[in-house]
């Protein structure tokens, strides 16, 4: 039985009325392909008698039931124990200058237009503008159910290769940015972390926010100086909320380190990978001589760069949970 306190806790309770929400969409869920599939059988039915006109009303049916079918059935391979979660997206500009800072901003775009066409909210955290193009950093969250479950497949450094809007000469370029992502913890998971293990600073932030922008050192750095993972905010109103905000972003990195603990170098789990340059991306954006973005750990291949470049992830983020799945039952 419930401590009598419990409901008492607004943050306990808001994760049990979040858990209870997941459990009645996933039966409401349910029971809706249930009544699809009996109005499917039904038109099966007048179809067997002769009643050729239901035939497009039958088909077009079938194949909205198939693509329902199919998100649930992809839905059962989110197992991890964090999966449910938000997720804390970092994108880092690597090797290639202003072209890469360009390739980090557009990453940013094709993010927020994965997570609108998904239903997902978006909160921006840490922003790092460059005055000539770009953006050198960007962290924020993903909100909603099952973020964290799909973005982890985005983990990884990304290549684009393109005529360069940089080059007069107009000659390709190669750039190179990394996407880290991270679990945004709730209440319900515990982090140990020793007030002693960090070091804070403080610094003006350099982003649009109004009034305390330069004028107040409202932005936060924390660094866990024994991994010497670091996080940042300076997009919160106040240098508490920054700070409040840098430790989310801080847990979920531990979380992550727990989760890969037999990674040999924390360089492997960092957002601002030592080498975001050639070999080591996950995946390849190809705008030039052909068109053409390539999963290097899955294989799966797209041939719409402009499609996925507004958003349309699924089919990588598909491939690669599909590939979880069978290396774990293997």
């Amino acid at each position: 039985m419930a401590d009598p306190g419990f409901w008492d806790d607004p943050d306990k309770a808001q994760v049990i009325l979040k858990t209870s929400k997941s459990l009645q969409n996933k039966v409401d869920e349910f029971r809706e392909l249930e009544e699809a599939h009996e109005e499917l059988m039904t038109l099966l039915y007048f179809l067997e008698e002769g009643e050729n006109a239901f035939e497009k009303e039958f088909t077009k049916g079938l194949e909205n039931l198939k693509q329902r079918v199919e998100t649930i059935q992809l839905k059962t391979l989110l197992s991890g124990e964090y999966d449910h979660l938000d997720a804390i997206v970092s994108i880092h500009a690597g090797t290639g200058g202003l072209d890469a800072q360009d390739w980090a901003e557009m990453l940013y775009r094709m993010y927020t237009r994965w997570a609108e066409s998904n239903g997902f909210g978006l909160d921006l955290y840490d922003l790092q503008n460059d005055p000539e193009a770009g953006i050198k950093s960007v962290t924020f969250t993903v909100k909603g159910e099952n973020a964290y479950g799909y973005l982890k497949a985005e983990k990884g450094v990304h290549r684009i290769v393109r005529i360069s809007p940089f080059d007069t000469a107009g000659k390709r370029h190669t750039s190179f940015a990394s996407v880290d992502v991270m679990p945004e913890l709730d209440d319900s998971v515990e982090v140990d972390i020793q007030t002693s293990d960090l070091r804070i600073d403080t610094y003006r932030s350099s982003g649009a926010g109004g009034q305390h922008v330069n004028k107040t050192d409202s932005a936060v750095r924390i660094t866990h100086i024994p991994t010497g993972l670091v996080a940042q905010c300076q997009n919160q109103r106040s240098q508490h909320s920054n700070k409040e905000t840098a430790m989310k972003v801080l847990k979920g990195k531990l979380i992550e380190l727990k989760l890969e603990e037999n990674k040999e170098k924390i360089e492997e789990l960092q957002g601002d990978y030592s080498q975001i340059a050639w070999g080591s991306q996950i995946r390849s954006y190809v705008f030039h001589p052909y068109n053409m973005v390539k999963d290097h750990r899955t294989n799966v291949e797209v041939g719409n760069v402009q499609g996925v470049m507004d958003g349309d992830l699924d089919p990588f983020i598909y491939g690669f949970l599909r590939q979880a799945l069978n290396e774990d039952g293997q």
